[in-house]
């Protein structure tokens, strides 16, 4: 039995919903992040990796499990701890904020002392210490945001050899609505900013693109058909959204199972991972069908197809939307 097989939903027609609850949406983040300005002194809550602190590399001769190292912490949640090496290897890097006043030499022995009391069967050593300093977190920050401008401007460029400029267009005007939800909600939800982070916001612009790539290549394929042009586009786009929904229910819904597991089962160190990705994943696959094509029919209408008066009269033309 085949998902939503014959479905004929009028995704096109609620266009105008979905614009406002996008817009709802983008509001929110925007006021988040403005109440972090005047709260927390920037806009996203950035974790060490970002705004400097102390990192501490330590290494226990039994296996020792990333929760109980945390629990030996005190639990403390501002503190990233990460395991180094294979698994087993019994090695882990702790990064924590360096508090106002306090020297990298005083946070290592806090650090050296907790893990003394709380965990007093293990034997380990510290293996390194090092300040991460604010200037490196800036850095990181710059590179980012490059990061992701440069996959958005390689977007562009490759749907518009692809398949042609307005589809680009599109393609990335969903992409940022995507990215933008997302911080948003990071800002909203104050969810630490770490490389983790920005690797997940990346792999959701990948995910998003390539639904999104799957809806317009059908579309294409469906502009391209005999009697197309005599169609209204609103209902060729329907069309092809509702021939690709089985895929992406299905796509999204299974992706969804293993990250939810993840989000559940996989720990602290690997919890805002998922919960970026869980997020991001919803938020593509919605932005798919109410952002690009609806996107796409927006921009089709005030700028045409792209392809000059000239060539159009020397032949014929597919149909377009």
């Amino acid at each position: 039995m085949r998902l939503f097989q014959g479905v004929a939903y009028g995704f096109i027609e609620l266009r105008k919903g979905s614009y406002l609850m996008s817009g709802v949406g983008l509001m929110a983040g925007i006021v988040a992040m403005i109440m972090n300005v005047a709260s927390l002194g920037t806009w996203l809550n950035y974790g060490v990796d970002f705004t400097g602190g102390t990192l501490v590399q330590v290494g226990f001769q039994g296996d020792v499990s990333a929760g109980e190292l945390r629990a030996a912490l005190g639990g403390d949640q501002a503190a990233t701890i990460t395991r180094f090496g294979a698994e087993g290897s019994g090695e882990f890097v702790i990064r924590a904020p360096l508090a106002e006043g306090a020297s990298i030499t005083e946070v290592s022995q806090n650090i050296e002392a907790s893990i003394a009391a709380g965990l007093p069967g293990e034997s380990f050593e510290v293996l390194r210490t090092e300040l991460v300093g604010a200037k490196v977190g800036t850095e990181l920050q710059q590179k980012a945001a490059l990061a992701i401008l440069f996959s958005l401007v390689l977007t562009l460029v490759y749907l518009a050899f692809r398949f042609e400029t307005r589809f680009g267009l599109a393609a990335v005007i969903a992409t940022l609505h995507d990215i933008l939800i997302t911080l948003g909600f990071l800002a909203a939800f104050r969810v630490e900013i770490a490389l983790t982070t920005v690797a997940a916001i990346l792999t959701v612009v990948g995910y998003s693109l390539n639904d999104t790539i799957v809806v317009f290549d059908r579309i294409r394929e469906n502009m391209n058909k005999k009697g197309a042009r005599k169609r209204d586009p609103m209902d060729l786009i329907n069309q092809s959204i509702n021939e690709t929904l089985p895929r992406t229910v299905m796509t999204s819904a299974t992706t969804l199972v293993v990250l939810v597991a993840l989000l559940l089962l996989g720990g602290a160190v690997v919890q805002d991972f998922a919960l970026v990705l869980i997020l991001g994943i919803v938020v593509g696959t919605y932005s798919s069908i109410f952002i690009a094509s609806p996107a796409l029919l927006e921009i089709q209408k005030r700028w045409g197809t792209g392809k000059s008066d000239e060539k159009a009269k020397k032949r014929p033309q597919p149909a377009t939307v």
